[in-house]
This record gives structure tokens, sequence and C-alpha cells, in this order.
């Protein structure tokens, strides 16, 4: 009887993995932008609306928008000037520009569909436009690579198997320790997120005419917010430092030779 138990457990394992195998796999297109093939479940409408959905409770959790008008003004400025004389304008996101009040946390980020944020504390202390430049593009390229719909994807595959571990194993540990190993994989990608938008924004700012030179100066401005204390790479959703700006070297090096 716990044979026949055993043998169940095992084909309704299996028959999660496929289910979840096949939808992942199912749903590829070609980036328009990227040239990358891509497994995304979420249609670029879904992502916008994600989006602008999203953007009004992030913003509070940053202390809302910046009441500085200048400040504000100046990233809308940028920011358009990356898109509209770039590749980034060939796709139909509506991006928008905002700093967030927050002056204490170093940080930018880009919501699905185009919404992107950068804080007052990263803001003040980027050296130029070019800088500027150079971490909104950054932004755009998340956008335009669709990172986060791709990640939603990857994460619904892995729930999938580690789901079907634990039903073959009958307990909720190995469930766990499966889902540990498949955060660690897409960890990985999250990191290879960051070169490709790093990649992505040189290309934008040589293209809207900004030095991107100046992108390697906001790895060292990150740095040094962060006080030089670094987890280990593999353990860490952003690559070191030293590895991205030897990337964004490569990348200068790519595009000014096109």
């Amino acid at each position: 009887m716990q044979k026949g138990g055993t043998s169940m457990k095992l084909i309704i394992a299996a028959a999660i993995v496929i289910f979840s195998v096949i939808k992942y796999f199912s749903s590829s297109e070609v980036n328009e932008i990227t040239g990358e093939k891509q497994y995304i479940s979420l249609t670029k409408e879904d992502e916008i609306a994600m989006g602008i959905n999203s953007a009004p409770q992030m913003a509070q959790e940053f202390g809302g928008l910046s009441r500085n008008a200048q400040y504000q003004e100046l990233v809308k400025r940028v920011g358009a000037k990356v898109v509209n004389n770039s590749d980034a304008h060939k796709t139909n996101y509506p991006f928008q520009f905002y700093v967030l009040a927050d002056n204490r946390t170093v940080n930018a980020f880009a919501l699905p569909g185009g919404p992107i944020f950068i804080t007052e504390a990263l803001l003040t202390r980027l050296q130029n436009e070019d800088q500027l430049a150079g971490v909104l593009g950054h932004e755009v390229g998340h956008v335009i690579a669709r990172h986060s719909a791709e990640q939603m994807s990857k994460q619904e595959l892995s729930q999938g198997i580690s789901g079907a571990a634990g039903v073959a194993a009958g307990d909720a540990n190995s469930a766990y320790y499966a889902q540990v190993v498949a955060n660690m994989v897409n960890m990985k990608y999250g990191r290879d997120d960051e070169l490709e938008s790093d990649d992505l924004g040189v290309r934008f700012m040589i293209q809207a005419g900004y030095n991107p030179e100046a992108l390697i100066g906001v790895m060292d401005i990150l740095e040094e917010a962060s006080g030089g204390s670094q987890v280990p790479e593999f353990q860490s959703t952003h690559p070191s430092p030293s590895n991205r700006r030897e990337k964004i070297k490569a990348a200068i090096e790519k595009y000014r030779n096109q």
C-alpha cells in the first residue's frame, strides 16, 4: 500500500513539473530591442497597467515624491532625452520619471511598463548630467528588457518545481530546500539582468549623446554609499561594482565601434 502511495506521489509530482515546464516554454517571444528570446506570460499592456497601479504605493514607501521642482524637472528632461534619442523610443512603453523624497536611501528602480524612480539621496550624489543619464538609461534598460515580467515567469516555474518536490517527498522540508535552490538560480538571473541593463544603459547614453564613461563613476558612488561592505557576489542580486565596471568598459568599446 505504501509503495502504491509513493508511486502516485511521483506521478502527481511529474505531472506538476511537466505542466509548469510546458506553461513556461509555451510563452516565448523575441525582444524587439535586445533581440533575445524570452519566456514571458504577461503582455506589455499587463506590464504597463501593473506599473501604473503600483507606482503610488512604491513612492509612498520612499516618503512620497520630492517637492523639489528643479530636481523633478531635471530628471524628467534627462530621462526624456535618453528615451527619445535612442532605440528606447521604438517601444510603446509610456516612460515616466520621478524623484523620491527619500534623502537617505541611495537607490533608483524601474517598475514594469515604464515608471522610473530615483531618490534624492542618489540624485544629490551624482556629479553631472551624464551620470544621471547613466542611472536612468540603466533603469530604462530594465523596462525594455522586460526583466520584471521575465522574473515573474521564472518564479512561477520555480514554484511549480519546488511544489512537485514536496509532493514527491511527502514533506514540507524537501519543498523548502528545493525552493532555496530555485531562489539561488533566480539570483543568477537577477545579476545577469543588472549586467544587461548596464549594457543597454551604455547603448542608450551613446545614442543620446551622453558620455558613457560617466556610468563607471556611478559605480564608484554606489560602492562608496554601501560603505565598501559587500556580500559575496554569488549571494547578491547585484554584481560586484568591479565586475560591473569591466562589463561597462566592454559595452562602451562595443557600441562606439558600431
